[in-house]
């Protein structure tokens, strides 16, 4: 499980403070309360920003934190639609004077093999992770993303695109340091992914929304339960909405859980 931590305004348990301290004291207890029972977690920058100057701010602290308690860090890098701005984000996200405590991030490259190209040197020589943005969660995706590409869909375009660049890339696992993100609600795209891609680590998104379940998402694990991760977001952290009787922090280590157990019905890992 790679824990969402982006949470809006409306979403937050009630409680005193403004909004940044309400959240920002919610997210360091279940930092406190899930470790050594979920692996990752993942945070969003563009969600930090729209929040506000105060929130942006925190978001380095909360990449430290995590990565002190031994949490593995991903963060959403911003959209990019030149080299030279991506080149600007691998080096503020990767590089050695990064404020943020990332293991790596996940990368919209829909704009063309020139943003990506710039992460791949922090990859090489910074032991840092890429997950290309292929086939996303949202309802509408199909609308683009499932388009007939010659004789391939968009999103496998993405996919044999980033195949390429991982070849040199191999770790002594079998996997790249550069992967895909999946869709939980995609079963054949799921598993085009993982058959056609065996060295790519796939981040299958969207367990929250319609259509995405546990079966759906053990497509994306190899015969020995690795290659892949699931992200989970609202379910989590928003579990306190249905848990009566229960505080925000507890419902959300409940339904992780819950979901490692579901996982574990599809899975079987070594």
């Amino acid at each position: 499980l790679l824990l969402d931590l982006t949470l809006f305004p409306h979403e937050l348990p009630e409680g005193e403070g403004k909004e940044e301290e309400r959240y920002a004291s919610f997210c360091r207890s279940l930092l406190a309360e899930l470790k050594g029972s979920i692996p990752a977690l993942r945070f969003r920058l563009s969600a930090f920003a729209l929040w506000g100057p105060k929130m942006l701010g925190l978001l380095p602290e909360l990449t430290k934190e995590a990565a002190a308690l031994g949490y593995y860090v991903l963060l959403d890098a911003p959209e990019a639609d030149s080299p030279e701005l991506a080149a600007f984000g691998a080096e503020s996200l990767l590089g050695p004077g990064s404020p943020y405590a990332c293991d790596g991030v996940v990368l919209p490259m829909y704009a063309g093999n020139d943003v990506l190209q710039q992460y791949l040197p922090y990859c090489k020589k910074g032991n840092k992770d890429v997950f290309a943005l292929c086939r996303t969660a949202n309802k509408s995706a199909s609308e683009l993303q499932d388009l007939l590409s010659g004789s391939r869909l968009a999103h496998m375009a993405i996919a044999d695109q980033v195949a390429r660049c991982a070849a040199p890339l191999m770790g002594k696992y079998g996997y790249a340091c550069l992967g895909l993100t999946a869709a939980a609600g995609q079963s054949s795209s799921i598993k085009t992914l993982r058959t056609k891609y065996p060295g790519l680590f796939l981040l299958v998104d969207g367990v929250d929304l319609p259509g995405g379940n546990m079966k759906n998402v053990s497509l994306a694990f190899d015969k020995l339960g690795r290659g892949a991760v699931y992200c989970s977001g609202r379910a989590v952290t928003c579990a306190w909405r249905q848990a009566e009787g229960m505080s925000a922090v507890d419902a959300a280590v409940a339904e992780a859980e819950r979901q490692k157990n579901a996982l574990q019905r599809y899975v079987t890992f070594l």
